[in-house]
């Protein structure tokens, strides 16, 4: 047998900061989908194109010469935007010049957060399942992840504030929040804004609050943003998203609202990361903002395609779990298989064609509980293509 010669140059080898990171389950149910040619209901984006409207303000922003760097700390015009609707929905006003700043995308946003506040040594609480950056930002800004998981009954997912309490030690920095709640489309209520403020007064523990799927909360409930609650408002971090509410997640653009004091070190992390963002994207965007129907609109869009999805699985041995927002339905499978959640996604990816999450993902150790994530931001055509194939089961 002959082997490949050693190199003239050898390439350093470099010690990982994140050993225990691979390839996302995202990017490998996604290739599976593509090769069993499955419908992808995993990845956590629309099929469906965004507002042409969006498109031709692009379009006039660049025509008109927006093309160059813009502030460091986002286009003045679109700051003034977040600011009048976070006032208008919520009644807190964050100050365009000093306490909002234009991210690329939430993750970058989440990630900048918890570099300019963690610091070898401390602690960052963070409720699990978890979007899958929260962690690895915590290690690579020298921090340690204390995970408390949600709990599962009758009414969903519900976070054991009790727990949360106890997991409080000297060296709690920051806790993290997400609502609504990737993955498992859960809400938090005011009570759970209370038991979490109950935790936090009197401490210098800071918040960071991902309300990326703000707009898509359903049956008439309101989004609990913590820029509702002024007590909670003083020590967090707010994130959100315009990928998920203009259905432009390509476009990476998210922006954080904090108070003068926090943005003022957010900005000294931000200002070296990526410095600033696509000019005439948020131009476009502060453009659209000026009519707020699409926002205001999008919970009874996403709902009626949430009650599609789930009145279509109705007649299988599914069990729903509650999906009380984003455009996630967690499902138990138990009563079909007693696969693993991996090899579940994988069997009905390729025998039954259609693709989902293992919510296994989404814990720090793997949890296995039998429950996968479905995306319904779908175009309908789509959802009953996935739903006929689902119906075999």
């Amino acid at each position: 047998m002959s082997s490949q010669p050693a190199p003239a140059y050898p390439t350093p080898v470099i010690q990982s900061k994140l050993p225990q990171v691979g390839t996302t389950i995202f990017t490998l149910m996604s290739a599976l989908a593509a090769e069993k040619k499955a419908v992808n209901l995993g990845q956590g984006f629309p099929d469906f194109e965004c507002d042409p409207a969006l498109i031709a303000a692009v379009n006039n922003a660049m025509q008109s010469g927006l093309n160059q760097y813009p502030l460091m700390t986002g286009a003045p015009a679109l700051r003034d935007a977040i600011s009048r609707k976070i006032a208008t929905l919520y009644g807190h006003h964050y100050h365009p010049q000093n306490e909002i700043t234009v991210t690329a995308g939430a993750t970058q946003a989440l990630l900048t957060a918890i570099h300019c506040c963690i610091r070898p040594g401390d602690e960052v609480i963070v409720i699990e399942p978890a979007f899958d950056s929260y962690l690895p930002a915590i290690a690579l800004a020298g921090g340690t992840a204390v995970c408390v998981q949600m709990e599962l009954g009758d009414n969903g997912y519900i976070v054991p504030w009790f727990k949360v309490a106890a997991a409080v030690t000297g060296k709690t920095r920051l806790i993290m929040i997400n609502s609504p709640h990737n993955p498992t489309g859960s809400v938090l209520l005011p009570a759970d804004m209370q038991a979490l403020a109950d935790i936090v007064r009197g401490s210098d523990i800071l918040l960071l609050s991902d309300e990326v799927y703000e707009h898509m909360v359903y049956d008439g409930i309101p989004h609990e943003s913590v820029s509702r609650h002024p007590e909670l408002a003083a020590r967090t971090f707010v994130v959100s998203s315009f990928g998920k509410t203009y259905h432009v997640t390509g476009w990476k653009i998210g922006y954080v609202a904090a108070p003068a004091a926090l943005t003022a070190e957010f900005r000294k992390v931000h200002q070296y990361n990526v410095f600033s963002v696509n000019t005439p994207m948020q131009h476009a965007i502060a453009q659209y903002m000026a009519d707020p129907t699409p926002y205001l609109n999008l919970p009874k869009f996403y709902q009626r395609k949430r009650d599609l999805f789930r009145d279509g699985l109705k007649n299988t041995r599914f069990r729903l779990l509650p999906a009380d927002g984003t455009y996630f339905q967690c499902v138990d499978y138990r009563a079909i298989s007693d696969l693993p959640e991996n090899d579940f996604a994988q069997w009905l990816t390729a025998e039954i064609g259609v693709a989902a999450i293992p919510v296994s993902a989404f814990y720090e150790n793997g949890k296995d509980a039998g429950i996968i994530r479905f995306c319904f931001a779908k175009k309908d055509e789509t959802l009953h293509t996935a739903l006929e194939r689902l119906n075999k089961l």
